[in-house]
Parts: structure tokens; sequence; C-alpha cells
């Protein structure tokens, strides 16, 4: 049943019942329409067809599950229809589950109990403002939360108001008008020759699977998504390349999502040293007997991933960031980020003296600008290092030719008086 009930002189109230509650109560579902066109309030079966044309699209949106009713309504309610209608159809696994996480720790337990049109731009200042403070880190870790996290925060709830403004549970964002906090990017302090040769001695001691994906992790500069939905086809035996097409994460309910990369230049192609191809080839091997053994056992469906559950599961996209931090603990050596085996990747070749062009290719940046502004500190101190090893040049040159010093000083006094 529905209606349509006059509240004011261009405001009326359309009425749909939603069935009945568990107390045999009829639930009912209300939403105001306001009127402004003179012209339509004038006319009044032009005014009355307008009404029913609101009235039924309001109760098909009831029916459907569709309509969020606005009134009264808090801050977590509206976030679980934002969940539902927005956030696990749209939003990419790990940011839902990021977004989840700061949500649920921080943003929730702030904003939950009030009413979503009652929370003022002030409310936001004040929550960015506690984050900062001491004591707004959780877990092992003390101090305060780190800009970047204070940036997600405020992602967070910009995208959250602004599907409440689309969906007209409010009117307008308080988050619109506050400016977004600036990010203070830590410096990334990659290991250098000497560490990664300790790196790699004590990888001979831990599991086969993570010995091969610290190891590619270092020689490719994959991302960590990207090491993970590598399978064994990728890989070109013959030329020894590896291509990069995919990366994977679980989703809730622990299901392989495997997806393209967002950009375009994600999907590459990388060369591998013949020693790593090699040491591939004998994981590879070791996998294939592992399915075998497996047998009826295997859970990887159609896909064959390089590193997983010895059933052919997919890993969750957390587990190599947690064993390579147990590991560098284990083995005292100095903690640094997964993500930073990459950075790592790219400052060996820099050093080395390979273009940076070619480093960008290998690391699937859009252009070479981006990797100038990340490696840019890196690649100024090996041109400096280049232009070093002229010293050398110049001065075995002096030392073959004695009266240099004399021919100089020849050369300034006749451009002395050439220029008087």
């Amino acid at each position: 049943m529905a209606s349509i009930e006059k509240r004011g002189v261009n405001s009326w109230r359309l009425v749909v019942e939603a069935g009945y509650d568990a107390k045999g109560k009829r639930i009912k579902r209300y939403k105001s329409v306001k009127v402004d066109d003179p012209t339509l309030l004038k006319t009044t079966k032009r005014l009355r067809e307008h009404l029913n044309d609101e009235l039924i699209k309001f109760k098909m949106e009831v029916e459907a599950g569709e309509y969020i009713a606005p009134e009264k309504m808090s801050f977590q309610a509206f976030v679980l229809e934002w969940e539902n209608k927005y956030a696990n159809s749209h939003l990419a696994t790990k940011t839902i589950m990021s977004y989840k996480s700061n949500l649920k720790n921080r943003i929730s337990p702030y904003f939950g109990h009030m009413r979503i049109d009652q929370i003022k731009p002030l409310h936001i200042v004040s929550f960015l403002d506690s984050l900062s403070k001491d004591g707004s880190r959780l877990g092992h870790k003390q101090g305060k939360l780190s800009s970047s996290m204070l940036e997600i925060n405020h992602r967070i709830l910009k995208n959250i108001f602004k599907r409440a403004v689309e969906w007209k549970v409010i009117k307008q964002s308080p988050v619109a008008a506050i400016k977004k906090p600036s990010v203070k990017y830590e410096e990334v302090i990659p290991y250098d020759e000497q560490e990664v040769h300790g790196l790699l001695e004590a990888l001979e001691h831990e599991p086969y699977h993570w010995r091969v994906m610290i190891k590619l992790a270092i020689t490719t500069g994959l991302r960590r998504g990207e090491l993970l939905g590598l399978e064994w086809h990728h890989i070109n035996w013959e030329t020894g390349v590896l291509e990069v097409v995919q990366s994977v994460s679980l989703t809730f309910n622990g299901i392989a999502d495997v997806k393209e990369p967002k950009t375009k230049s994600s999907k590459r192609k990388v060369s591998l040293p013949s020693a790593m191809l090699s040491e591939l080839h004998e994981y590879y091997n070791f996998k294939s007997e592992e399915r075998h053994e497996i047998g009826d056992l295997w859970r990887g469906s159609s896909h064959n991933f390089m590193f997983c559950h010895p059933d052919g599961a997919a890993y969750h996209q957390e587990r190599p960031y947690a064993w390579f931090r147990a590991f560098l603990k284990r083995h005292n050596l100095r903690y640094i980020k997964f993500h930073t085996l990459r950075h790592t990747s790219a400052t060996l070749l820099i050093n080395q003296g390979v273009h940076a062009k070619i480093i960008s290719e290998r690391l699937g940046h859009n252009n070479i600008n981006t990797t100038m502004n990340i490696y840019g500190h890196a690649l100024r101190s090996a041109d400096q290092a280049a232009a070093d090893t002229f010293d050398s040049i110049l001065q075995s040159t002096d030392q073959k030719n004695p009266s240099s010093d004399q021919t100089v000083q020849e050369s300034k006094i006749m451009y002395t008086v050439i220029a008087s």
C-alpha cells in the first residue's frame, strides 16, 4: 500500500509499506518531495501526475531494497548501506580491506553513534587532529599515525559523504571544504649490495618458495601482488623473459581475485638473469612434484601460481609481508618493508649504470619521469660517480704533461690581455 500526504504549501510525504517487523507491526518507508515549479503547483492534474510518478519510483526503490531512509540515520547505519551498495562492487579488494580496517578501528568509534546529517566540518577537523596525536597508532608500534594514514582516513570519509550527497541523504558533504592532509613521505633506504649479499646468505636456510620469491623480487622489481599473480605459463623458458600480466589478492570469502594491472605500462616483459632462470626451473620441478602428490585435493582451479599453498590455493596478500618481517628479525637484518625490495632492485641497477629508461620499463612505470622522481637522488649520485671517473683520466694526463699548470696560467694572461 502506498499513499501521498500533503505536508506544506509545496511539500508532500510519500508513504510506502514494506511488510511487517518481528512483532507484526507494519513497516513504513517515508520520503519527502518538494515541488518548486510554480506552473506545476497551479495545475492540479499535472501536479497529481508528477506526485504519482514520484510515488511509483519510490515504491520500486523500496521493493528492490535500494531505498535508504535518511530520517535520523546514524553514520554507522549509512556505512552499512555504503558497503553493500557501493564499496563491495566499486572498490578493489585490497582497498576495501584497508577502508574497513580504518572504519572499524578509528572512524566508526568516533562517528558511528552520530546522525549523519548532523556531522559538521568541525567534527571532521577534530577527528583528523586526534589522529595526529601521540597514542593514535594501534598495534605493536607506539606513537602517532603517519601523515599517509591521515590522508587515507580523510579519503575514506570523503568517499562515504560523497555517496551520501549523491543518494540525497544529506545536502552537503562536511568533508568537501576540508583540505586533504599533506603527506610527508619517509625516506626509504633500500639495501645496498653488501646487505643484499647478507640477505641472500640468510635465505639459504629458509623454505624453498620464500627463497625463490625474495630472489625474484630483487632481480625483477615486481610488486607483491604481481609476484603472487605469477603463473608458470608466464615464463618463456627459451628467451628467459617473464611476462607480468596480472596480480592476485584474496577476497573476504577466500576466493582468489585475479585481475589485470591498473595501468597499461604495468603489463610488461622482464628479462631474467640466467642464474634466476635456472633456479626457477628447479623450483618448477619441485612444484610439479608437489602438485602431483596433492592429486584430487588441488584447489588452484585453472590457475597454476608459482607461489601458493601446496594445494594450489592463492596466498593471502599480507602473507609475504608478515613472513618477511619475521625473517629479518630472526636473522638480525636491518628492517625494510617488503615493497622496499622493489626499490632495492632499482637502486642496484642504477649503481651498475643501467639507463633510467630501462629501469622504468622493468618497474612498469607510466613514464620515465615517475622513475626520475622516485629515484632522482640515486640517479644523481650515480651520475656524480660517473663524473668522478674522469678525475683519474685528467690526473693521468696532467702527470704526463707537467707543464700544464704553466699553460693554464699563460692562457689566463692571454685572455686578460685580449679582453682588455
